[in-house]
């Protein structure tokens, strides 16, 4: 059944959904129109709005182009790209491969995000050298388990609320990760998609009469050729003493941060973490700076698009539409339905605000007195938040282009599956949240 629907539902985003950048277009046209028409603002003020938040993402723009490029470096290094091959050797077939990139995926989003993002691309492009399966469906899996992160270690909504001077504290204190995280309702989402995402992908496997496949020979690196040393900065250029008297001390650093200091993972820890774990493992500047050169051209949809997001960001948050979106969905809930709602209207807000911290501060004004009138409980509806904000992300290209970059390809090939994984995902958090 579920072939028979994302046949129809792939070739529906193949003819429809634009590139990324088409896609931000038209959501900065329709943010600003509706700033106007439903907030009564002034195009002036929108224009406002929109120029003076264009660049409030500079920073996060950075991370995510470091985050393709250390990840993908890391795994081309030699060590690692044996450990991918060996991983990959325990799928034999077309079926097993989707389950286990999907695992993958979803194991390490739960740790972290953008470890998460990187490492199932990577993975996704091993199986395909080794496996012949539809290369759509192996990417898609591999994008589709990131939708436990924020119900994981990194999710920003539990741990914003979890942290001391949060800017709703007076409201509701601080909450720790016990009641949100690692609470009995949200392990039981997780577990749930854990089992549900894999078998939902391999069951879109389509016949090969449907499948696309991608030559292998095209996912090969070059085979990096011995330098013969001729001047003395090629000495440099190839020395390994060089690379690992500072990756040394980088990895150093990161033992102290997590075993002396109990330090957590962050964007930027896991940033630092591939960077120096590649330095070293590349052994040579020369096989460094060769795989970053690889690595930089699929990082270009990020450093454009990123900074129109800002800017829906500001629009939506500044003119207040985001403030009305939610209490809209709101009014309609009562004591028994509130967290439905909270989801609901979370994964809304994301398709125009995907940034999670952000969303949280966009929707929480709303949420939390709605939460408290109704008698609902608040980690709940914080939760409700946080899965809203990560279930809509399979439609949202914002967060996939990490791993298109990565996996070369556009987002119309992976988005009809992801399309079917949103329906069928969404059912089963919104009764989590509901009934666990």
């Amino acid at each position: 059944m579920l072939k028979s629907l994302s046949r129809p539902a792939v070739k529906l985003v193949e003819r429809y959904l634009p590139d990324p950048y088409i896609f931000v277009l038209l959501l900065t046209i329709i943010a600003a129109a509706a700033a106007i028409a439903v907030e009564r603002q002034t195009p002036l003020a929108v224009l406002r709005f929109w120029g003076d938040g264009f660049w409030n993402l500079l920073t996060f723009s950075m991370q995510m182009l470091l985050v393709l490029v250390t990840g993908f470096m890391l795994a081309n290094s030699p060590p690692v790209k044996r450990l991918l091959q060996r991983l990959a050797g325990f799928a034999n077939n077309a079926g097993a491969a989707i389950i286990l990139v999907t695992l993958v995926s979803l194991a390490a989003s739960w740790i972290n995000w953008g470890f998460g993002l990187v490492v199932g691309a990577l993975f996704a492009k091993e199986l395909a050298r080794q496996i012949r399966v539809d290369y759509r469906l192996l990417v898609a899996s591999a994008y589709s388990g990131f939708i436990v992160w924020h119900g994981g270690l990194a999710g920003s909504v539990p741990l914003t609320i979890a942290t001391d001077g949060h800017f709703a504290i007076e409201q509701i204190g601080v909450i720790g990760t016990g009641e949100t995280i690692f609470s009995l309702f949200n392990l039981g989402i997780v577990l749930m998609l854990f089992i549900a995402v894999p078998l939902i992908n391999r069951m879109m496997l389509p016949d090969e009469r449907d499948s696309v496949y991608i030559d292998p020979s095209l996912l090969e690196e070059e085979e990096t050729q011995r330098v013969r040393i001729k001047r003395p900065a090629e000495r440099l250029e190839n020395s390994m003493t060089l690379a690992w008297l500072v990756g040394i001390p980088g990895l150093l650093f990161l033992l102290d941060h997590f075993v002396l200091r109990g330090g957590g993972l962050n964007l930027n820890v896991v940033n630092f973490l591939f960077l120096f774990l590649a330095i070293v493992l590349h052994r040579t500047p020369r096989s460094l700076l060769e795989s970053l050169h690889e690595a930089i051209k699929g990082g270009a949809g990020i450093v454009i698009q990123f900074p129109f997001y800002a800017g829906i960001m500001a629009i939506m948050v500044q003119s207040g539409l985001a403030e009305t979106l939610s209490g809209a969905l709101i009014s309609l809930a009562s004591e028994a339905t509130l967290p439905f709602w909270t989801f609901i209207s979370a994964g809304i807000v994301n398709i125009f605000v995907p940034s999670g911290g952000g969303q949280w501060a966009v929707q929480a004004p709303v949420m939390l007195p709605a939460a408290e009138a109704l008698g609902v409980d608040v980690p709940r509806i914080a939760m409700a938040v946080a899965w809203g904000d990560a279930w809509t992300n399979l439609l949202q290209p914002f967060w996939a282009l990490p791993v298109l970059g990565i996996a070369g390809l556009k987002a119309k090939d992976i988005m009809g599956f992801c399309l079917i994984q949103l329906l069928l995902t969404g059912v089963i958090i919104a009764a989590g949240l509901t009934w666990l």
